[in-house]
């Protein structure tokens, strides 16, 4: 099978979960959200890569509050289907010494690296971290000490991609959210 019949195949078996206006509209309240949240300061808005990519651009332009920006791509995975030890493939530039990040990401799922990367930030002088997601799995497998301050939508506990998530390595790139069919 290719790579593109693999990909019409998931999206004939799949289910549209949220439509870009409904996340359009979750995403300038999220922008509201974060600007009163900020009250002024002038945060360092860091971007998890790749995923949170197409949502960070937009919650970016959602906002009044002015941003430094910076992004990090860090995994656990490192081609393994479990997760290890925090594995930077690119840290912070920008110095998070006595500063406010905002963590952007595009799912929290367990939260596992989610947790390092935010746990790092904060070990980097960050003075606090306010995570922002554009949705959250719901189920009971979270990582302890975990959550999302500011979030977009709540996604069932089914595969999803789209709009920043991948199924296998396609599909960021359009333009909805959507959940393989159980």
């Amino acid at each position: 099978m290719t790579a593109t019949a693999s990909l019409e195949h998931a999206l004939a078996n799949a289910d549209v979960l949220f439509t870009r206006e409904h996340l359009d509209t979750e995403i300038a309240r999220m922008g509201r959200e974060l600007d009163a949240a900020l009250a002024g300061e002038r945060p360092v808005f860091l971007t998890v890569m790749h995923g949170a990519l197409i949502f960070a651009g937009q919650l970016a332009l959602a906002m009044k509050t002015d941003l430094e920006f910076d992004y990090v791509h860090a995994t656990r995975y490192r081609g393994a289907t479990t997760g290890a030890e925090l594995h930077w493939l690119r840290r912070p530039e920008v110095p998070l010494q006595d500063r406010t990040v905002v963590l952007v990401d595009d799912i929290l799922d367990e939260g596992h690296t989610l947790k390092a990367v935010r746990d790092a930030c904060t070990a980097m002088g960050a003075k606090r971290v306010l995570l922002a997601v554009l949705c959250t799995k719901l189920h009971d497998r979270r990582a302890e000490g975990i959550d999302a301050d500011f979030n977009g939508v709540d996604l069932p506990d089914r595969y999803v991609f789209g709009y920043g998530m991948d199924y296998h390595e396609q599909a960021r790139n359009l333009p909805a959210i959507y959940a393989l069919k159980d």
